[in-house]
């Protein structure tokens, strides 16, 4: 008995400790700073956080957990949007607002975790450093902790700047990708003839061998484009921002031979585990490629790939494989909208 009534003593006496030590030398809430600079102008920036939609995305405290389930309220943009989450699997609730919004210079958000009363305040400000580089600073204030739970303001602003760092990566990817379609769009010039330098991709695709009478082929390519897009981002849980225009990858001249190989499949950022067999990532060295966009019926692309191939064999530059880059997803019925690219070299 003498022995647990000095074992509470001892235990009183810690806790007292640790309260007083808390209360007198650790804040019951604390304030930091966080400065990032990403390489996109600020208009392009600031939309991707003051559309809640848009920044599910590529925060990594949501990207980051597979279980989550968040509900968007309108209005889904500006001052007054809001989400609610819910993630069971990290026993994890709460409710996301903005609050204040200047466009392209300030945001206010205001944050609810797991029943607590007292919200985590982020004011978020974005300057132009250029043209084309935009200064993003994260001013936080962490909400009031009783003295039991002020130990957690030791690790808070650790935790905060990892989730940045990760979350600035994914904002870096989806931005390349918008930003390159962007890009692509702007400079389509269709049946003229250009020389490009492509840099090395990594695509997530699939293998495939059909017959190439009459409009089995397209069919074919309808039905697997499909198949890569819906395994994308159904399966995968990718947006659109995410990952590149779809490629077809296949020889130059086999639009004669009676049987078609080819690999269809998506640009992404970096490998992961693919638990479907069908699906395989390929490795895609940089290139110099003679490059036409084409509008009309898949069967009339030939016409534009024999035009790339005699501009090749003028040049007595030898070539590779032809690249088929759907600028719009295909359809049965309708013209195709793609960019034609063939790889060559001495």
């Amino acid at each position: 008995m003498r022995f647990f009534k000095i074992i509470a003593v001892i235990v009183v006496l810690l806790g007292g400790a640790y309260a007083a030590s808390m209360y007198y030398f650790v804040d019951e809430s604390k304030s930091f700073k966080i400065e990032k600079e990403i390489d996109y102008p600020v208009g392009k920036v600031f939309n991707q956080f003051n559309n809640l939609q848009n920044f599910t995305r590529w925060n990594n405290f949501f990207k980051s957990s597979q279980s989550i389930d968040i509900d968007y309220y309108t209005p889904y943009e500006g001052q007054g949007s809001s989400i609610s989450y819910v993630d069971p699997k990290n026993d994890t609730d709460g409710e996301m607002f903005i609050r204040y919004e200047n466009p392209n210079r300030t945001l206010r958000y205001q944050l609810f975790e797991n029943k607590n009363e007292n919200p985590t305040l982020v004011d978020v400000k974005f300057k132009a450093v250029s043209a084309q580089k935009t200064k993003i600073t994260w001013t936080v204030h962490t909400p009031k902790l009783s003295v039991w739970k002020r130990v957690e303001n030791f690790w808070t602003e650790d935790k905060f700047a990892e989730n940045i760092d990760k979350s600035m990566a994914n904002l870096k990817n989806v931005l390349g990708n918008k930003v390159e379609k962007d890009n692509q769009m702007a400079a389509i010039k269709y049946d003229s003839l250009m020389v490009e330098n492509e840099e090395a991709k990594l695509l997530l695709g699939i293998n495939v061998s059909t017959s190439n009478k009459k409009d089995a082929l397209y069919k074919n390519i309808v039905m697997n484009y499909n198949k890569v897009y819906n395994y994308i981002t159904m399966d995968l849980g990718k947006k659109d921002d995410e990952f590149g225009y779809p490629i077809l990858m296949t020889d130059a001249d086999n639009y004669k031979d009676k049987e078609v190989s080819y690999f269809l499949g998506v640009p992404l950022s970096k490998k992961f585990g693919v638990t479907d067999n069908n699906f395989n990532f390929r490795s895609v060295n940089p290139t110099q490629n003679y490059v036409m966009y084409y509008k009309g019926s898949y069967e009339g692309r030939v016409k534009a790939i024999q035009q790339l191939m005699q501009k090749a064999k003028n040049d007595e530059m030898r070539f590779g494989d032809i690249r088929q880059t759907f600028i719009e997803r295909p359809t049965e019925g309708q013209d195709v909208n793609i960019k034609l690219s063939l790889s060559v070299f001495k």
